[in-house]
């Protein structure tokens, strides 16, 4: 097995991103890849003007590539949010502004995977409370989600860069897709195994993909220490994605991590063409 076993799709949000938006995915195309997945691009606005929807559409397509995931809005990512659906007031009205906007604009591209980041905890607001916000907006964002066909993943961050994100382990994130999925009865909200924010929480990795490959709709990596390309750090990426395709999965590995001090096109050495 190896890396050429998987699939791999790029993330536009934190690679390319020294091009303007529109460019990016045909640069993704140019470097031999198929497919695509992206943060929210309009990180000021859940609901941007169908001008701005209908452009990045077109450059999508116009590069011949899938949308294989996309982020609902978010807050300030990148930069100090991690997240909307949990913050009481505006920011919670904002992600439920964003949820037929983000889904709809996925179905256009056939994309089968909505992101719904969780959000900080905020100094003030019970996290009770906090919680029970977020169940409900995850409730209307699965729904969204089926609507079109696709599936609402929950992400673990990790706690050195993310102090204020309440899910920083794999067990803490698989609790939300439970409590999602008894809500709904819809069965389609699923775990993002983040291998680099799981390793930076200094879990066992092997027993985590043990565990919980089965509930995993989607997977992304980076090496650690650094957030950098497969052989920039210490992580076993090849081993542990191939762990992950033995139990069972055969979706996509996004590939989400920081091209260094380099043009992204020359970040995907370690990945033979062939196999991109």
């Amino acid at each position: 097995m190896g890396f050429a076993d998987q699939r791999f799709n790029v993330n536009l949000s934190i690679l390319f991103t020294e091009l303007p938006l529109l460019e990016r995915p045909a640069a993704a195309a140019a470097a031999g890849f198929t497919a695509v997945e992206l943060w929210w691009p309009w990180i000021d606005s859940p609901t941007p003007e169908r001008s701005e929807l209908d452009a990045l559409k077109k450059a999508i397509e116009d590069a011949g590539v899938q949308l294989t995931g996309l982020n609902f809005y978010a807050g300030q990512l990148p930069g100090p949010d991690r997240g909307a659906l949990s913050v009481p007031g505006e920011e919670s009205e904002r992600f439920r502004a964003n949820i037929d906007v983000a889904a709809d604009f996925a179905q256009s591209l056939g994309c089968k995977a909505l992101n719904a980041l969780y959000g900080n905890r905020v100094d003030g607001a019970d996290p009770a409370a906090q919680d029970a916000l977020a169940l409900e907006n995850l409730v209307l964002a699965a729904r969204a989600a089926d609507r079109i066909g696709a599936i609402l993943l929950i992400e673990t961050l990790n706690r050195p860069e993310s102090p204020l994100y309440p899910l920083v382990s794999a067990p803490s994130a698989i609790e939300v897709v439970d409590k999602v999925n008894a809500a709904t009865g819809l069965g389609n909200a699923k775990f993002l195994m983040d291998l680099y924010h799981l390793s930076m929480n200094g879990e066992d990795l092997p027993s985590v993909i043990d565990r919980y490959a089965a509930r995993t709709g989607h997977v992304q990596i980076a090496d650690n220490p650094g957030r950098g390309a497969p052989g920039t750090g210490s992580l076993p990426l090849e081993e542990l994605l191939d762990r992950l395709r033995k139990a069972g999965y055969d979706g996509w590995v996004g590939l989400e991590y920081k091209p260094g001090d380099r043009p992204s096109a020359e970040a995907f050495e370690w990945l033979p063409r062939e196999a991109r």
